[in-house]
């Protein structure tokens, strides 16, 4: 793998400049402050590329992938692009000799996932995915907790979050465009839940309601599923859920709540409730807003990698876990059935 004398000799670029959530100018600005240096969008929309020339002066903003790589002038590209369009496009920065970092799900299959590790390794190039939250204020408080010991042998840990509401109709929606209903904030979720849960996993269980709100939807046969449940277990005899859900009448935000034999640890993105007993029986509760995340610390790490050799923290492997048990999870469900995984 080529290493750099400096964060500023990596050269860095976005795919996708897209409106949504200003996510191109925010991925640049990210890998500006990790000391990388941003030199080119590949981005379809003319009045976007327009928008990128201005917010970072002097950058090439190109109309296509296929161009940008041609001009042979970048190090690292992040993917902002559709769920579905991660692997054909990380396979096509990997085979130019480009590193590549995806927005998070990294694929949609185990199997794209395999393909992109594959070609990474063959090229020795960086492959990770943009799991910011890895770093978020309520993980880290939680796993401060759990370190302290206060909650005692950790049983499991339960994710949910849910509301009533038909999908809005965008591409997020789509079954085949974004993988399904868990593809979201349930691999925010699951990752959360791998940092707490270091085990190896044994098997998983899914059950997935389909159909309700395809009647309602722009893509008619090709809606994501309602409701998604998933029982996760693991070697140590641990286990997990994951809850995702359209048709939960009373709103709820994601919560993690921590299962341990002497107490439990619940949070959600702002605030967290620690729940022990004293020798008499009596609870014990602390309560209070999460620390702030360091989110930043992700394109940090890829530069210290980089240049300094550090460890990669989000590696492919890594982002592969949660996809693998989502997939496993809508396969169990088809299946009626637990069933064993591919990789633990």
């Amino acid at each position: 793998m080529k290493h750099y004398a400096s964060p500023n000799e990596i050269k860095v670029g976005v795919i996708g400049y897209g409106g949504a959530f200003n996510m191109g100018r925010q991925h640049l600005k990210e890998m500006q402050k990790a000391g990388m240096t941003p030199v080119a969008v590949a981005e379809p929309d003319e009045t976007r590329r327009a928008v990128a020339a201005q917010e970072f002066p002097g950058i090439h903003a190109y109309a296509s992938v296929t161009e940008m790589l041609a001009a042979g002038d970048i190090d690292l590209v992040t993917l902002i692009t559709p769920h579905n369009t991660h692997a054909p496009l990380g396979l096509e920065c990997l085979q130019a000799g480009v590193s590549v970092v995806a927005e998070k799900p990294v694929t949609v299959t185990t199997a794209e996932c395999d393909s992109l590790i594959a070609v990474a390794k063959e090229k020795d190039l960086v492959l990770s995915t943009y799991h910011n939250r890895h770093w978020d204020g309520c993980i880290l408080k939680a796993l401060e907790v759990v370190k302290s010991g206060v909650l005692g042998d950790i049983v499991r840990v339960d994710a949910s979050m849910g509301t009533y509401a038909k999908p809005k109709d965008w591409w997020r929606t789509s079954k085949s465009i974004s993988g399904g209903l868990l593809y979201d904030w349930g691999v925010h979720l699951l990752e959360y839940t791998f940092q707490i849960i270091t085990s190896p996993i044994k098997e998983v269980s899914g059950y997935m309601k389909k159909g309700f709100w395809a009647q309602s939807s722009v893509w008619t046969t090709d809606t994501n599923e309602d409701d998604g449940f998933a029982l996760v277990r693991y070697e140590s005899g641990q286990w997990s859920s994951l809850r995702i859900s359209t048709l939960q009448a009373e709103f709820s935000p994601h919560w993690i709540t921590i299962t341990g034999t002497k107490g439990t640890h619940a949070f959600h993105s702002d605030r967290y409730r620690t729940s022990t007993f004293d020798e008499n029986s009596k609870a014990l509760v602390v309560e209070g807003p999460n620390p702030e995340g360091e989110g930043w610390k992700f394109y940090q790490n890829i530069a210290d990698h980089l240049v300094k050799g550090e460890a990669l923290v989000i590696t492919p492997e890594w982002s592969r876990r949660p996809i693998h048990v989502i997939e496993w999870t809508e396969k169990s469900s088809d299946a009626g059935k637990a069933l064993p995984v591919q990789y633990a």
